[in-house]
């Protein structure tokens, strides 16, 4: 996100340093030129000797870009609740298109007649390098819980598919179990009627034996004559 107005836009739209003690920081800014004209920049700053500013002053030509390099010299202590109230201000004109970069006059960002002097206030932010990290670790502890969750709640999934396919399974082999039962009980009841069966006929068969040697002897008992 940047700040701009009709000649140039500035990105970001503030200066973010990543604050350590005894070491330098750097932050880079983009100017955009955003005009069919030459435009002339100047950088200030309400600091001006804690910063180097490079470059502090250039001419952007037309649809073109610039990027400018701001260095926070090493620090000997932390700012106050890591607070700052350094500001910087970005000035912006039209020039001649045979302006030379290198030797832009004084009197350029006077304002002047009619001459048109556009402003662009930036502040600073520190940034604790410490806590960054921290709030790095933390998003990957997050993202690692979340992961997790993600797994757990992947594998209980799983875990009650699998016990509903063992239930199923189970269901299914009841079933056939009970099948062959009753299966084994019918073929039990036609192998107990034929052998009913047999034994019927077999005992018809003896009994009309039987009653055919009954007769017979009767008749040899009944024809025998008399004895004298």
């Amino acid at each position: 996100m940047g700040g701009g107005g009709q000649l140039i836009s500035v990105y970001p739209e503030e200066l973010t340093f990543e604050f350590e003690l005894e070491k330098p920081s750097y932050c880079n800014l983009k100017v955009v030129n955003n005009t069919e004209h030459h435009v002339a920049f100047k950088v200030k700053t309400t600091s001006p000797k804690k910063y180097f500013v490079r470059p502090n002053t250039s001419v952007v030509q037309p649809w073109d870009t610039c990027t400018i390099t701001v260095t926070l010299q090493a620090q000997k202590e932390y700012p106050i609740d890591m607070q700052c109230k350094d500001k910087f201000l970005i000035q912006s004109t039209k020039v001649p298109p045979n302006a030379d970069i290198d030797e832009i006059p004084p009197d350029t960002f006077n304002k002047e007649g009619d001459k048109v002097i556009e402003e662009l206030k930036l502040r600073v932010v520190y940034a604790n390098p410490a806590e960054k990290e921290s709030g790095l670790t933390s998003s990957r502890s997050l993202k690692k819980g979340s992961d997790d969750l993600m797994m757990l709640k992947n594998s209980s999934i799983e875990e009650i598919q699998t016990v509903q396919r063992l239930r199923e399974e189970r269901d299914a082999t009841i079933q056939q179990n009970h099948q062959l039962q009753r299966e084994l009980e019918m073929l039990k009841r036609r192998k107990n009627r034929k052998r009913d069966a047999g034994f019927s006929l077999t005992f018809a068969a003896f009994a009309g034996l039987i009653g055919l040697l009954l007769g017979f002897i009767m008749n040899l008992a009944l024809s025998s004559p008399p004895a004298a």
